[in-house]
């Protein structure tokens, strides 16, 4: 269990969300929605210990995380941010075989077990054609699918995502939000992810987060719909939200 005990997440002495309890369950996909410059990626960021928290803990597995090591927590959490890596002269197969570096060390010798790991994510992720190409060469999406293949790869029980759809067309968007929530399901895993594909995420996700400035409003999303915080999230002029389909409809004037 991932859990958060008054987390206030933040920049030096600016405040982006205060005091947040909340809890990420095993089983489950999460999804944060909020406009762009509300603190997802500080969140994020927050959560897999890329910054320290402002005030409050993070529980993982009953154990604050400050107290983890980064061998540790790099068999616990596995991260994919948008931040696309500039990398030479590695093919996507040892991309995605770096995953597997918090068991090897950064140059151990991958082993049969690894390597087996390494061919089932990128079959999961569906680049398995895609194995013996430069990672260098290929287009935003397909880098994209690279780093999920390398998370799945790297099999924490935690997955932390940074708009994992960013850069896929509509049917990979599908694929890859499909795949995220079979994870979760069928592995038991804590999948938290950020997007802005807000229908995606009302008819795949099993929990919002729905940020607003100051304050995370937390829910499954029949829930969210029913008390009026989805409306409040997505309706604005020009847009609808229904209540009972959950879904939005765009005015043509």
């Amino acid at each position: 269990m991932f859990e958060l005990k008054h987390l206030t997440t933040g920049y030096g002495n600016r405040v982006v969300t205060p005091d947040i309890n909340a809890t990420l369950n095993p089983g489950e996909l999460t999804s944060l929605l909020g406009p762009n410059g509300v603190g997802k990626s500080t969140l994020l960021r927050t959560l897999c210990t890329f910054l320290p928290p402002l005030k409050g803990e993070i529980i993982l597995q009953g154990r604050p995380i400050s107290t983890l090591s980064n061998v540790q927590l790099s068999k616990l959490i596995g991260v994919v941010l948008t931040e696309r890596p500039d990398v030479q002269n590695m093919t996507v197969r040892d991309m995605v075989g770096m995953g597997r570096s918090p068991y090897t060390g950064f140059w151990g010798r991958l082993t049969e077990e690894d390597n087996q790991h390494v061919t089932e994510a990128m079959q999961l992720a569906g680049i398995a054609t895609l194995e013996k190409r430069m990672f260098n060469t290929l287009s935003d999406g397909e880098r994209q699918k690279v780093m999920i293949a390398k998370v799945l790869a790297q099999q924490t029980p935690v997955i932390l995502l940074d708009e994992p759809t960013a850069f896929l067309d509509f049917p990979s968007k599908v694929e890859m939000m499909r795949l995220l929530r079979r994870l979760a399901h069928e592995m038991q895993k804590v999948i938290f992810l950020s997007t802005h594909d807000v229908e995606m995420a009302l008819q795949l996700s099993d929990r919002l987060w729905i940020m607003h400035p100051g304050e995370v409003i937390i829910g499954k999303p029949a829930e969210l719909s029913q008390s009026g915080e989805l409306s409040r999230f997505i309706q604005a002029d020009g847009i609808k939200f229904d209540l009972v389909l959950m879904s939005y409809r765009i005015d043509q004037c």
